[in-house]
């Protein structure tokens, strides 16, 4: 492939091109990390080998029941951003239909999207303890107020001449948001509900190391007590594989429900 070809604007990519490239730069990536450790050119305390990494991997699935701390993470974060999408798809679809609505929350919600997460867990556990609520509410907080935000800005995208011609043929408010504008907008609050849930996943770790004893997040805080890398390591492997096997289920989701909007 020419230099020229390679870099057209915007032209899109076949499928074969995006499978080559994306193996290439994890072997690229895999590559300079065994070259590194191979040469020793790292702390390998600090740094082990990728193969060291998986073979821990391995043996934390296969013999120390590290099965059940992922499956509670997964319910961790499926939990909080479950709530979150059930507050947030009505109240940003509302915002951005009705200007007054938005007039009264968008300095409330503009003002929490500013704070920072983790700087809610001293009063997260003052008022919930120690259990699972904590760590709930912090996934909630990390994603509730983005994920309206986004949704409301993608309603105000909907065209206004729907609007107005539902209004025109007689319908009422409440049929013009409920089978107008909800309908347009739905494909990007799955785009936007996709990119939020990424965001879940960032927050899982923080908020797993807070007084817990499960979960991936509480199994790398321990490895991190007796310098255990490979662990820590393997912990992170796990989550970004999580992640991007619920993006990948997001975006076949988005294709199967909105066929329409692909692109021939």
């Amino acid at each position: 492939m020419s230099a020229q070809r390679f870099f057209e604007l915007r032209k899109p990519v076949g499928r074969r091109q995006r499978l080559v490239s994306a193996f290439l730069i994890w072997a690229l990536f895999f590559g300079i990390w065994i070259f590194a450790t191979s040469m020793g050119l790292v702390n390998e305390l600090l740094v082990p080998a990728p193969q060291k990494v998986f073979a821990t991997c391995w043996d934390l699935f296969a013999h120390r029941g590290f099965a059940s701390d992922v499956l509670i993470s997964i319910g961790r974060v499926l939990g909080a951003f479950a709530m979150a999408c059930a507050v947030a798809v009505p109240l940003g679809v509302m915002m951005g239909v009705f200007p007054s609505i938005e007039a009264f929350f968008a300095p409330f919600i503009s003002a929490w999207r500013y704070l920072p997460a983790p700087s809610f867990i001293p009063i997260l556990l003052m008022w919930f303890g120690t259990g699972e609520a904590p760590k709930l509410a912090l996934l909630f907080i990390g994603v509730i107020f983005f994920l309206i935000t986004l949704i409301m800005d993608h309603t105000k995208n909907v065209r206004q001449e729907l609007v107005e011609t539902a209004l025109t043929l007689g319908a009422s408010r409440r049929i013009v948001v409920s089978k107008v504008v909800f309908p347009a907008v739905l494909p990007d609050i799955v785009v936007a509900m996709r990119q939020m849930l990424a965001m879940a996943w960032t927050y899982l770790v923080i908020a797993e190391i807070v007084a817990s004893t499960t979960g991936i997040g509480a199994m790398m805080i321990r490895a991190r007590r007796f310098l255990k890398t490979d662990e820590i390591l393997s912990g992170i492997i796990v989550i970004g594989v999580l992640g991007l096997l619920f993006d990948l289920l997001f975006a076949m989701l988005h294709r199967w429900a909105f066929p329409y909007l692909r692109k021939n």
